[in-house]
């Protein structure tokens, strides 16, 4: 999955444009808003980001498990191959090895991760507080391009509307 960032005007934009994006089969439980006020997006009943979804937990931990699984696997590869003082060590070292090495990677990613908001977010955040919408819209990496060009031809009408000109027809 690929996460997109980009600013929305309005409530009314955003309450369409998400209508775009279910038709062009993504779930609305990918898609997030973050406003300054969360009560106008309760009351469009929009989806709003949550705590997970405004820092960088899940791509930590998803990153961390990746690196420490292959450091796990290579450890116990090693104990195979070179087992310590005689010992011996069966194929189940490397699958404990792996399973360790993942789950402390993802651990300690994960916990550094939630520590910090998403540096994406942080560029953006004073737009947010003008007033704008932050949509944060999970994608399969194939549609990246697809859903990215739906995007860029909103993006023209909704700085046309932030800036006051008129939609010339």
């Amino acid at each position: 999955m690929q996460r997109l960032y980009f600013l929305v005007p309005d409530v009314e934009s955003a309450t369409r444009f998400i209508e775009e994006l279910k038709l062009a089969n993504i779930d609305e439980h990918h898609i997030h808003l973050l406003a300054k006020d969360h009560v106008p997006l309760e009351k469009a009943h929009l989806p709003e980001a949550t705590l997970l979804q405004k820092s960088e937990f899940m791509p930590a931990v998803e990153k961390g498990a990746a690196a420490g699984g292959v450091t796990g696997l290579l450890a116990g590869i090693a104990a195979v191959t070179f087992p310590p003082a005689g010992l011996v060590v069966g194929g189940g070292a490397i699958l404990g090895m792996g399973l360790l090495g993942a789950g402390l990677g993802a651990w300690i990613s994960g916990t550094l991760g939630s520590l910090a908001s998403a540096s994406q977010l942080r560029d953006l955040e004073r737009a947010v507080e003008q007033g704008q919408l932050l949509m944060l819209v999970d994608i399969p990496k194939d549609r990246a391009e697809a859903i990215g060009d739906l995007v860029r031809r909103h993006q023209e009408e909704w700085l046309r509307r932030l800036t006051g000109e008129e939609e010339s027809t």
